[in-house]
């Protein structure tokens, strides 16, 4: 299977989806959306965050070419996992408001599951409850007709839309490394970074198992899709 990371810019990579997309065998192809080039064909789509917001495309132009893109995929029906920009992008392809979080979330914060997700081929897999790596200031609507699936105490975050697109608002991908990299970048003054470092060494070793998890999850509910439509 052919997995397209969709990255934007620089400072947003795969990370640990990467190693677990290859470790199960199938293609990964990074493109990166900014640049302006055609994204080469995939059976399955994993779009990942960036320091932009999706309603700034007078700032970014290559956003509005990524919004049509996003809804081909969902009407061709190719497998989607939208993280964090990429779960905002899916939400505002299928008309749902995308909008500035009541609080940002930058470090450690809780996600509490749905009862929906208990059948949820992906999040079926997930602990109930979980403490999750977050970096965003905006935050989706859940669309109309997609089953919410995950909340934090500020937002929702995770939704699934239809049967082969899911999106979410937090990091499952981030290294150590990652988080060592936002948080140089980010200047949000509000924020202790150190105490978020020291946090982070913590819980990486926990959290990374729970990305593969959902990683895993993802590519095998796929390949199972895209088997069925064949």
């Amino acid at each position: 299977m052919k997995v397209l990371a969709i990255v934007h810019g620089a400072n947003t990579r795969s990370d640990l989806f990467a190693d677990v997309i290859q470790r199960a065998g199938h293609e990964l192809i990074e493109w990166n959306a900014t640049l302006g080039n055609p994204p080469p064909p995939a059976d399955a789509v994993v779009v990942f965050g960036g320091a932009m917001h999706p309603d700034q495309e007078a700032d970014y132009p290559w956003l509005r070419d990524e919004d049509t893109l996003i809804r081909g995929y969902v009407d061709e029906g190719i497998p989607y996992l939208g993280v964090c920009l990429g779960g905002q992008l899916l939400a505002k392809a299928a008309n749902a408001r995308v909008h500035w979080a009541p609080e940002f979330e930058i470090g450690w914060h809780r996600v509490e599951l749905t009862d929906a997700a208990r059948e949820d081929p992906i999040f079926e897999r997930l602990p109930r409850v979980f403490d999750a790596y977050q970096s965003h200031y905006h935050a989706f609507d859940v669309p109309e007709g997609a089953v919410e699936l995950g909340r934090s105490a500020i937002c929702s975050q995770a939704f699934r839309l239809g049967e082969r697109a899911w999106g979410i608002q937090f990091h499952p991908e981030v290294s150590l490394e990652t988080i060592e990299r936002w948080l140089a970048d980010d200047d949000e003054p509000r924020i202790d970074a150190e105490a978020i470092r020291a946090e982070s060494r913590e819980r990486i070793a926990a959290w990374n198992e729970l990305g593969r998890t959902l990683c895993d999850a993802f590519l095998e509910t796929a390949a199972r899709e895209r088997a069925a439509a064949a």
